[in-house]
């Protein structure tokens, strides 16, 4: 498993990676590469990072694993290959910017590149799941490796927004020093959402604190990066480098 992120992640976590847990992780991820069908593409496995230095994150939003059906999963939480059509809670995130700001999200792809080109990290709890298994790599040690990613960003000065939806995520809140922002609400799952997502407005509360610390606001709008990095060709299928 190719760990090296290509930016200050690699610097920032190579005492993680060097750990004994860690060497674990890689040890089942290739196992599981060659016996099953496992999600995202072995390329895409730490995408979040790749496309969003530490330094340059300005909010976090925490999912919990990889899309489980073929084609689905671009190592972005909550994104899609560009073409693939919208999850159901992609499409409840889209109807709650429609609200909170007013815009329309009507013909965007799922791709949320546009998202972390602006610093967005999208970061899926567990970094991998079996096809069609979700939760399948829940206890291999993904989750200690991406509270490390948490825990860091939490003890950064610079502030920062933290979005958490759903109790999984919720539990993040503890690695979190005060200074930064912390937005909660239910998970925009179908099962949850009106119980607490919608009208929550998490995009505008972001931008206000972003905003209030003389950092740029994060078009919501913009889905698609104009410039993508090398190793992504937009299908969620095929990477290069």
């Amino acid at each position: 498993m190719d760990i090296k992120i290509g930016n200050d992640w690699d610097e920032i976590l190579s005492e993680e990676t060097d750990k004994p847990y860690f060497k674990k992780i890689e040890e089942f991820v290739e196992r599981e590469y060659r016996e099953y069908v496992v999600y995202p593409p072995k390329s895409l496995i730490f995408a979040s990072m790749k496309y969003v230095p530490f330094a340059d994150v300005k909010a976090v939003i925490v999912g919990q694993d990889p899309y489980i059906n073929p084609g689905q999963a671009n190592g972005l939480a909550f994104a899609v290959g560009d073409g693939v059509a919208l999850p159901p809670s992609l499409k409840n995130i889209y109807k709650e910017i429609e609200s909170d700001l007013g815009i329309s999200m009507s013909g965007k792809n799922g791709e949320l590149t546009g998202w972390a080109k602006q610093g967005v990290l999208l970061l899926n709890a567990t970094l991998t799941v079996r096809a069609g298994s979700s939760n399948a790599h829940a206890n291999c040690g993904w989750q200690e490796f991406t509270d490390s990613v948490i825990r860091k960003l939490g003890a950064r000065e610079k502030p920062l927004v933290f979005i958490l939806w759903g109790r999984n995520a919720q539990a993040k809140e503890a690695l979190v020093a005060r200074h930064h922002c912390i937005i909660k609400s239910a998970h925009p799952s179908p099962m949850s959402a009106h119980n607490g997502f919608f009208g929550s407005r998490p995009f505008s509360g972001a931008n206000a604190f972003l905003t209030s610390h003389g950092m740029a606001p994060i078009d919501w709008s913009e889905v698609t990066a104009v410039e993508r990095p090398s190793y992504y060709d937009g299908t969620g299928k095929i990477f290069r480098g």
